[in-house]
């Protein structure tokens, strides 16, 4: 008897992900075509545009009325290949005419890097990045000209972090602001678990040198802390005890963005932003990103004109056009494409990520960038 009970234990444990596939499988496709510009690919991994990309593949939104998306595939801007090769195919090599019926056969606009890649990171030099010149990147005109379309059509655009930093142009950047009513201060942001030169593998060289260039070449942080880097290279440090109360950021988000998108009202944050600052009459603020300092924390980015709060979610949702700006790396996020094949694998979220790990990734996607742009996603699905 206890055998075969063991037995049947083991077959229904077994079952669950057969079924979550077979639920998956059986779920109706509805075609919903998104121009993704990704300007940002290192591997066919698509790491920075792979976030959305499984959701569109868990949701069963294709990209015709049969074809899902392909993540290697499926997008705009630099393709790798193999022997350090590359292709080019973002909307630069667009006509206008080309351009117009792109915004015309595309529901949504969704904008996820375009850094782009540089000389150092293709070619493997050893040299510093931010020096080694780029072989693409940057928001173009022909991107602006799309999002303009996109625009006047009233179409869904989603942008984030890092759509106008470095390395678009002032011009080009000015252009995107007064369009969206948004203004990027020029800083960009990032939480590191251990400011220890020695222990701290990932501290970029060039933000640890900008540092000391201005700070008699002294660099003394040995604890978790924030960076702070701005487009003239300047770099503030808030370190751990010293400036910061809580040492990594927090998303902290309103009670719409709880009860319209089902967001956490407290979410941590470990990769990269930017600080924005809002035209609140044009759009709404749904999260925030919040710093906790103490006196001397506060002081130093009051030194720097750096706001302590400044928003993570900006929304403008009328009858003119809609638009979202994400102001950190939201779609870049640790994950595997093969579990958004099975329907119902959210219920089962906890064993996808360590929460005792503060640089781990995967439950800001489980938690907040899934339940976000599913939202998004499916209100544009009915809207159709």
């Amino acid at each position: 008897m206890k055998k075969n009970k063991l037995v049947l234990f083991v077959a229904f444990i077994f079952a669950i992900p057969v079924l979550m596939f077979i639920f998956w499988l059986v779920k109706p496709k509805k075609k919903m075509v998104v121009a993704i510009i990704d300007k940002t690919v290192l591997t066919r991994d698509g790491q920075e545009h792979i976030s959305l990309t499984w959701i569109l593949n868990h949701e069963r939104l294709t990209k015709t009325n049969t074809k899902r998306y392909n993540i290697s595939n499926d997008y705009f801007g630099f393709f790798p290949k193999d022997n350090e090769k590359f292709r080019l195919k973002g909307l630069e090599r667009f006509t206008n005419n080309q351009l117009k019926q792109l915004s015309e056969d595309a529901d949504i606009a969704y904008f996820t890097d375009t850094y782009g890649i540089y000389k150092k990171e293709w070619y493997n030099q050893h040299t510093d990045q931010r020096s080694s010149g780029i072989l693409y990147g940057g928001l173009s005109e022909k991107d602006l000209d799309f999002l303009a379309l996109m625009k006047a059509k009233k179409k869904l655009i989603v942008t984030e972090f890092n759509t106008i930093g470095s390395p678009t142009t002032q011009q080009n950047r000015s252009r995107f602001e007064s369009m969206f009513g948004m203004h990027w201060t020029g800083w960009t942001a990032r939480y590191f678990d251990s400011l220890d030169t020695l222990r701290n593998t990932e501290l970029p060289k060039w933000l640890v040198k900008n540092y000391k260039t201005s700070n008699n070449n002294k660099w003394t942080f040995k604890r978790a802390g924030i960076a702070f880097v701005s487009d003239l290279d300047q770099v503030v440090i808030l370190e751990d005890t010293t400036h910061l109360t809580n040492d990594i950021p927090m998303i902290v988000t309103n009670k719409y963005g709880i009860e319209e998108f089902g967001l956490p009202e407290r979410m941590k944050y470990p990769f990269w932003f930017d600080v924005i600052i809002p035209n609140n009459k044009v759009n709404q603020n749904i999260s925030n990103f919040e710093i906790s300092t103490n006196q001397k924390g506060k002081a130093e980015l009051a030194k720097y004109g750096i706001p302590a709060s400044f928003p993570a979610i900006l929304m403008h949702k009328g009858n003119d056009y809609q638009f979202y700006y994400f102001s950190g790396d939201f779609c870049d996020n640790p994950l595997s494409m093969t579990t958004s094949y099975f329907r119902g694998i959210e219920f089962f979220k906890f064993l996808m990520y360590d929460t005792e790990d503060k640089m781990e990734r995967k439950s800001f996607f489980w938690n907040f960038y899934r339940p976000l742009m599913t939202t998004i996603l499916k209100e544009q699905a009915n809207k159709k």
